[in-house]
């Protein structure tokens, strides 16, 4: 295992700025997730410390060493990208046994180390087969277990399962969790789907235009998120966010409520919400509408299918946000504004 460390790095491609001088270090061991929309330089990143880009500016170190110039196969890291690129005309085994080959490795040494492999991914009865003859999951496994077997210090994932469909794709996070915890290699894994990255990641690094807008644990970006970027890109719905004359302030749409519903020991802020159309959708409702003071802004609130109270359409509701959910936000800059520095 090893610490992975990136201290100023910035990658430009012309007067393009993909990477933007970002500063970033993991924990030894850690599920690391770079989340953020397409173009936003993750990717980029990866690669970066892969040793597959060469930065424009800044360091890249491993377990405290720097590996800034070092070509990939010197850096002890293994990269699955979202094509498998398994070739067609070996099998499983051939296929696994790959990197081993290129090192030189004796082919007794090799068979057991292939046989390790798959066997960590449950992959050993498919190692006759040739690529054509698997699904998509089974692909995506033996991918991983040619990644593996090197024994890598870093493992670094760009959007592994991004060919899967959502079904096989929600297994194959099970198990591709359950496959770091128990050999606890430091991993890098890039997604732009909050799902994954709220399901997996220890952390989440929220990138946007080449910089890391937060570091932080999921329920630290979700439910206190560092700008209104962070904000708005987490969540399905988004956070709501209204105006005011001093500050942005905004609540998730889970937490508004219709009145006489909510628990909370806290106090509340009451709202009058105009309902203009409801979606059902089985396990909750989404309400559209605006709040009375803010006609100008839309609302969603996001009711379970626990909550059966009926609400009408073209109608005022009372609706209310508990006060500590609340978040605000600098009207200028975005970032995020502490509630005692309101009182100031």
């Amino acid at each position: 295992m090893a610490v992975v460390e990136v201290r100023g790095l910035t990658k430009h491609f012309g007067d393009v700025v993909a990477v933007d001088g970002v500063d970033l270090q993991s924990e030894e061991g850690e599920f690391l997730v770079l989340l953020g929309p397409s173009g936003c330089g993750k990717t980029t990143l990866l690669r970066m410390i892969a040793g597959l880009e060469q930065p424009t500016e800044g360091e890249i170190l491993l377990g405290g060493e720097s590996v800034s110039g070092l070509p990939p196969r010197a850096r002890k890291i293994a990269m699955v990208f979202q094509s498998y690129a398994l070739y067609p005309h070996m099998t499983v085994a051939n296929n696994i046994a790959f990197p081993l080959k290129a090192q030189g490795m004796d082919p007794s040494k090799r068979a057991a180390k292939v046989q390790w492999a798959a066997g960590l991914f449950d992959i050993d009865g498919l190692l006759h087969r040739r690529p054509r003859q698997l699904s998509g999951g089974e692909r995506q496994r033996v991918a991983l277990a040619r990644a593996l077997v090197r024994e890598p210090t870093v493992f670094l994932l760009d959007e592994p399962l991004s060919n899967l469909d959502a079904k096989l794709r929600a297994a194959a996070r099970d198990d591709l969790m359950e496959f770091q915890r128990r050999i606890g290699i430091t991993t890098i894994y890039v997604t732009h789907d909050q799902v994954e990255a709220m399901g997996m990641g220890d952390r989440i690094a929220v990138m946007d235009h080449g910089k890391v807008r937060q570091l932080g644990t999921p329920e630290e970006v979700y439910h206190h998120p560092a700008d209104v970027f962070v904000a708005q890109f987490l969540g399905s719905p988004p956070m709501n966010l209204l105006e005011s004359m001093y500050y942005l302030f905004g609540f998730r749409p889970e937490q508004f409520l219709p009145e006489g519903i909510a628990e909370s020991e806290g106090a509340r802020v009451p709202f009058t919400f105009h309902v203009n159309r409801i979606e059902y959708l089985g396990s909750e409702r989404y309400l559209y509408g605006h709040i009375r003071e803010y006609e100008e802004t839309k609302i969603i609130a996001m009711l379970p299918a626990t909550v059966t109270l009926p609400i009408e359409v073209d109608q005022d509701h009372k609706f209310s946000v508990a006060r500590d959910q609340l978040r605000f936000f600098d009207r200028d800059g975005g970032q995020r504004i502490p509630p005692q520095a309101l009182n100031r």
